[in-house]
């Protein structure tokens, strides 16, 4: 079967699912101890959550960047993502939608929502592409009040898929990675946010 253009991929079970944020350890272990995000973290800012490990691989860089060296997986309630879909707009207008209208609906929107290029092991571009979401506002205040359902560290994987993809062990980099499948949308939340039904 091909992959749909767009379609959200990710580790979940049936109350929860899984996300990726990268942080500085200032972040990353507050978060962790209080298995939500308190302070420094900062609500007034937009944080971006991605369902795609090997993205947030892109991302990070294997936790190499700076600002980005501790990577947490963060599930989250199946009822606060779908809320975050509800209430998204599109990092551009849809089709047939004029400028003005889609600026209009970015600026009453708590959640952007953008799709980028998935990537393969290596962190290589792939034909098809990745959801990001970024939560402002009273979507932040959602997420961290409400949403988690639990915080777990995966830098030491990161780095250990990493340091397996930079020896050339491809297959034993796969076999590491989060097993993420098709996650589940209803038609209409899928055409809100632009996500492409499964093709034969």
């Amino acid at each position: 079967m091909t992959i749909p253009s767009r379609q959200i991929r990710a580790a979940f079970d049936d109350d929860t699912i899984t996300v990726y944020q990268a942080y500085d350890p200032a972040i990353a272990e507050p978060a962790l101890a209080a298995q939500t995000f308190v302070p420094p973290f900062k609500r007034e800012r937009m944080t971006w959550i991605k369902p795609s490990f090997l993205w947030m691989m892109y991302r990070c860089g294997w936790a190499a960047k700076p600002g980005q060296t501790r990577v947490l997986a963060i599930r989250i309630s199946r009822e606060g993502f779908a809320w975050a879909l509800a209430h998204s707009c599109g990092s551009r207008p849809a089709e047939g939608e004029t400028e003005e209208a889609w600026k209009a609906r970015l600026a009453g929107s708590p959640v952007r929502v953008q799709w980028d290029p998935e990537r393969d092991v290596r962190l290589e571009r792939l034909e098809h592409r990745s959801i990001q979401i970024g939560l402002s506002g009273e979507a932040v205040d959602l997420y961290a009040g409400q949403w988690i359902a639990g915080i777990e560290e995966v830098t030491g994987l990161a780095r250990q898929i990493g340091a397996a993809v930079a020896a050339g062990r491809l297959g034993e980099a796969r076999e590491l990675l989060p097993i993420e499948r098709p996650f589940p949308l209803d038609a209409a939340t899928a055409a809100f946010v632009g996500a492409d039904q499964a093709r034969p």
